[in-house]
C-alpha cells in the first residue's frame, strides 16, 4: 500500500490522525444519543456505515481519499467501543465486569492478529487477482465481514435490563428481571437519558477529571508498539535487502497481540479477583517505562529492541480497569458514567489527532529520538497521577457522588 499510493511521509500518522479526529468529534454525542436511542439500533447502525466505507478504501487511488474516509470511519466507529464499555456498566456486577470489558477489549488485538494474518494470506495468494492489489483485497474482505456482523447486532444486543431489545428473539423477559435484581443487589441504579442536568452534575464532579487524565496518559504512553511494523520493515541486511518479508512483516507482530490478549485477561481477571483497580493500572505504568527507557536511548543491542516493543504489549490492558473503576465509583448515575466514559475517550482521540505525527512521525521510522521522552513523561504522569489520587478516591463516600 505504502509503495502504491506513495506515502513516503507522514501520511500514514494522517491517516490516524484524521481518523481521530472524527472519532473525537462523534464521540460524546453518540453517548448521549444511546441513552436515547437503543443501542441495538444506533451501534450496529453505525457499524454498517462504517463497513460499507472500509470497503470503500480498496478504491483509494491517493491519500486523500483515505483522509475523507478515514474520518467518516472515525464518526461512525466512535460509538463501538466506547457504547460497549458503557453497556457493560448496566449488566455485570464489580466482581465481573473488568473480565468483561477485558474480554472485549482484547478482541480489539484478537481483531488485528486476524488482520495480520489475513493481510499475509491475501499478499501471498490474492495479490494481483483480478488485477487488484492484496492490500485492496484486504479492505474488501474487512469491509464484507464488518457489514455482516453489523447485521447480526440488531438481534444480539441486549439494550438495557429495563429496556431489553424487543428484536432479541434469544432474551426472555425472565433474562431481563434477574438482570435487574443483580444489579439492585450491587446498588446499581437504572439507566435514563442523559439531560442537561446530569450533564452539569458530571463537570461539576471531580471524578471526570481525574479518570479523563488517567485514561489519556496511561493510553498515550503505550501506543510506541503500534509503530513494530514499521520497525521491522526499516531493518537492512548488510547487502542493503530488507531483513523481513512482506509476510513476515505482517506475520511478527502476531506475537505482540497475542502478548496483549493474554495480558489483558491476567490484568482483567486480577482486577475483579482482589477487588482492586488501582494497583494494577499503576503495575502496568511501571512495566511500561522499561520499553520508553530502552526506545530512548536506542543504541542497544537489536535483541533489547525486539525485547522493548513486545514488553510493551503487556501494558495495554488499563482501560477496561480504568472504566470497571468508573462503575464503582458512580454506581448510582450511569448519566454520569456515558459522559465520563465519552469525555475521557474523546479526550484522548482529541490528542492524539496531532500528538501521534508529532511522537512518532513515520517518515522517521524506526526511531524517534527528540519524542521518545515525551512518553516516558507520559508513562510517570499516569502512574504518579494514580498512586497519588488514590488514597483520596477511597475516602469518598459514593453515594454522595451523585451530587
Amino acid at each position: 500500500m505504502k509503495e502504491d499510493l506513495g506515502l513516503y511521509g507522514n501520511e500514514l500518522n494522517f491517516f490516524s490522525t484524521y481518523f481521530s479526529i472524527g472519532y473525537a468529534v462523534m464521540l460524546i454525542p453518540s453517548q448521549i444519543i444511546m441513552t436515547h436511542v437503543r443501542p441495538s439500533w444506533w451501534l450496529p447502525g453505525l457499524e454498517l456505515i462504517w463497513g460499507i466505507l472500509t470497503g470503500l478504501l480498496a478504491m483509494s487511488t491517493k491519500a486523500s481519499q483515505i483522509y475523507a474516509l478515514r474520518t467518516f470511519i472515525g464518526l461512525c466507529e466512535s460509538s463501538a467501543w466506547p457504547g460497549m464499555m458503557t453497556l457493560f456498566m448496566h449488566w455485570y456486577t464489580p466482581t465481573e465486569l473488568a473480565k468483561r470489558m477485558g474480554f472485549y477489549h482484547s478482541c480489539q488485538a484478537i481483531g488485528g492478529m486476524m488482520a495480520n494474518a489475513l493481510q499475509t494470506a491475501m499478499h501471498t495468494t490474492m495479490n494481483g487477482k483480478a488485477g487488484i492489489e492484496g492490500w485492496r483485497w484486504m479492505f474488501i474482505i474487512n469491509g464484507i465481514m464488518t457489514v455482516t456482523f453489523a447485521l447480526l447486532g440488531f438481534v444480539l444486543l441486549p439494550d438495557y435490563p429495563n429496556k431489553p431489545n424487543p428484536w432479541a428473539f434469544w432474551f426472555s423477559k425472565a433474562h431481563a428481571e434477574a438482570a435487574m435484581e443483580r444489579l439492585r443487589r450491587h446498588n446499581r441504579a437504572e439507566p435514563h437519558p442523559v439531560t442537561w442536568a446530569s450533564a452539569v452534575r458530571t463537570f461539576k464532579n471531580w471524578i471526570v477529571y481525574f479518570i479523563t487524565i488517567l485514561y489519556v496518559s496511561t493510553v498515550l504512553a503505550s501506543w510506541g508498539y503500534a509503530y513494530f511494523s514499521l520497525f521491522l520493515k526499516s531493518l537492512k541486511n548488510p547487502d542493503g535487502t530488507n531483513v523481513w518479508s512482506v509476510s513476515a512483516i505482517n506475520a511478527i507482530p502476531i506475537g505482540g497481540q497475542a502478548i496483549q490478549v493474554a495480558f489483558v485477561w491476567i490484568w482483567a481477571f486480577l482486577s475483579d479477583w482482589l477487588g482492586n483497580r488501582h494497583l494494577l493500572i499503576l503495575a502496568q505504568a511501571v512495566i511500561g517505562l522499561i520499553p520508553c527507557i530502552v526506545m530512548s536511548v536506542w543504541d542497544v543491542p537489536l535483541g533489547a529492541k525486539y525485547f522493548s516493543y513486545f514488553i510493551s504489549y503487556l501494558c495495554l490492558g488499563t482501560a477496561p480497569l480504568i472504566f470497571a473503576w468508573v462503575s464503582d465509583l458512580i454506581p448510582q448515575d450511569p448519566e454520569q458514567r456515558a459522559l465520563v466514559v465519552g469525555v475521557a475517550i474523546a479526550l484522548y482521540y482529541a490528542i492524539s489527532s496531532w500528538s501521534q505525527v508529532l511522537i512518532w512521525p513515520a517518515k522517521e521510522a524506526p526511531h524517534y529520538r527528540p519524542k521518545r521522552e515525551k512518553v516516558e513523561v507520559e508513562a510517570e504522569v499516569g502512574e504518579r497521577r494514580n498512586s497519588t489520587q488514590k488514597d483520596d478516591v477511597d475516602d469518598v463516600d459514593v453515594e454522595s457522588l451523585r451530587r
